[in-house]
C-alpha cells in the first residue's frame, strides 16, 4: 500500500472544491450591442415618427443619426420647430449651417423661424437670400420665404 501523506489531503480537497466552484460559476460578461440601424435608417425612422406627430421619438432618432450624418441637425431643427420648441430649433438650424455650410434648407428654415417669431428680420432676409444663392432650383420655396419676410418688414418698420 502506498504511503500517502495526510497533510496534503486538505489542500487537495480545497483545490478540488475551488475548481468545482469556479467551473460552475460564470463570470458576468459585458455584452456590447452594436446599433443595428444605419444613420440613414435612424433618419428615416425619425421622419416616420415625425409624420405621426411623435416628436420625442423623432428627436431621439435624429440625435442618433446626427452622430454620423450632419444633415440630421436640420431634421432636429424641424422636429423642434413643429413641436413649438423654437429656441431648440434655432440652435439646431445654426448647428446645421455650421456643419453643412452649403445646406440651403438650413438657411431657409432658420429664416422662416425668425419670420414666425418676428425677430431678426434683417438677418432672416439675408438667410433667405443665401438659401436662394445656394440652391436656385428651390427658388419657389426660398423666394416665398423671402417675400413673406420682406412683407413683414414693411409692416413692422
Amino acid at each position: 500500500m502506498p504511503n500517502v501523506s495526510h497533510k496534503a489531503s486538505p489542500f487537495l480537497a480545497l483545490s478540488f472544491c475551488l475548481l468545482l466552484v469556479l467551473s460552475g460559476c460564470a463570470f458576468p460578461r459585458i455584452v456590447v450591442l452594436e446599433d443595428p440601424l444605419t444613420p440613414e435608417e435612424h433618419l428615416d425612422l425619425g421622419v416616420a415618427y415625425e409624420k405621426n406627430g411623435e416628436f420625442g421619438n423623432a428627436i431621439k432618432e435624429y440625435e442618433l443619426a446626427a452622430k454620423q450624418l450632419p444633415v440630421a441637425y436640420l431634421y432636429l431643427g424641424n422636429a423642434h420647430f413643429h413641436n413649438n420648441e423654437f429656441n431648440e430649433a434655432e440652435q439646431y438650424y445654426k448647428l446645421a449651417i455650421r456643419k453643412e455650410a452649403f445646406n440651403a434648407d438650413a438657411y431657409n428654415n432658420l429664416a422662416w423661424l425668425y419670420y414666425v417669431k418676428e425677430k431678426n428680420l434683417n438677418e432672416a432676409e439675408g438667410l433667405a437670400l443665401k438659401a436662394l444663392e445656394l440652391n436656385p432650383s428651390k427658388s419657389n420655396v426660398y423666394g416665398d420665404t423671402l417675400e413673406k419676410i420682406r412683407e413683414l418688414r414693411k409692416t413692422v418698420e
